[in-house]
């Protein structure tokens, strides 16, 4: 039996019981992958992050769901961040560097001027742009109308993780969908899938403040939503800028509000339209509880 530290974050808010949690397990070397799966599964959180050493960068972390590794993910970022900083190996404000599946992170501490959680800055690999889709076949996932998406849906990738980003119309189209799971399941199985889900967004906050907003429905065994997903925020603002979108490279994206859970993130998209280089998500994380776990 191998004791590690353990410390629950919830990512993308500044306040308990906001945003999207994650358990940050330390010392997770010799964990092996069947175990951090179990663990990941036996929290019925969405993902878990493993914190670990890296010969390439500063800290090192890996992700799993209750399917398997994922190589890249924004709020267990957030979250192992956060839990390095609350057991005093990141200071604040400094820049550092996260190796995570698919590669090395740039990572910027900024203090909040307000008193609130430290502003933690991730860049996120340069995007890639996979296949459209046929509007029909995507609404067709959710018990929505081909006539409800503005734009032809894509697949974007970033880091390995990729979604079919679908904008939406209106939210009240957003609040119909209602994901058919079997369907999903099945087109993930023809070699013309190039996505694991697709990304539902509108170009409305929530809040007046807010200027898009996201869902994120998932099939078993992962948990049915997602409460804020900052890998594929960082996949929706690649794909609203390179579409035209935005008016400018910046916005504030909200997501989790209808679950109880609201998330909020900002972002930045570097280089012009045609040519993007990078998109940086920003989010806050506050710890919910520390513990102990054995393997």
């Amino acid at each position: 039996m191998t004791k590690h530290g353990l410390i629950w974050v919830d990512a993308f808010t500044d306040r308990r019981f906001g945003g999207n949690p994650c358990a940050v397990v330390f010392a997770a070397d010799p964990i092996s992958t069947k175990d951090r799966i179990a663990f990941t599964r036996e929290t019925r959180l969405s993902e878990c992050a493993f914190v670990q050493r890296s010969e390439t960068a500063d800290f090192g972390a890996r992700y799993y769901t209750a399917s398997g590794e994922i190589k890249m993910a924004g709020h267990p970022t957030v979250a192992t961040v956060t839990a390095l900083i609350q057991s005093g190996l990141v200071k604040t404000p400094s820049d550092v560097t996260l190796e995570v599946g698919a590669g090395v992170l740039p990572i910027s501490v900024d203090i909040d001027e307000d008193g609130g959680p430290d502003f933690i800055e991730m860049t996120q690999p340069k995007p890639r742009f996979g296949r459209e889709h046929e509007p029909a076949k995507i609404a067709g996932l959710y018990g929505i109308e081909a006539s409800d998406i503005v734009d032809a849906p894509q697949t974007v990738d970033i880091g390995g993780t990729k979604f079919c980003v679908t904008l939406l119309r209106t939210h009240e189209a957003l609040r119909r969908a209602a994901l058919d799971a079997p369907a999903l399941l099945a087109m993930r199985k023809r070699p013309d899938c190039d996505f694991a889900e697709p990304f539902l967004a509108t170009t409305q906050g929530v809040t007046k403040e807010g200027d898009t907003f996201s869902r994120l429905l998932l099939p078993p065994p992962e948990p049915p939503e997602d409460p804020f997903t900052g890998s594929a925020t960082g996949c929706l603002a690649a794909y609203l800028w390179a579409r035209g979108h935005l008016e400018r490279p910046r916005f504030r994206a909200e997501q989790g509000h209808w679950m109880e859970r609201p998330g909020v993130a900002q972002v930045a998209i570097d280089g012009p339209r045609d040519k993007i280089e990078g998109i940086r998500v920003a989010g806050q994380g506050v710890v919910v509880m520390r513990g102990e776990i054995s393997f």
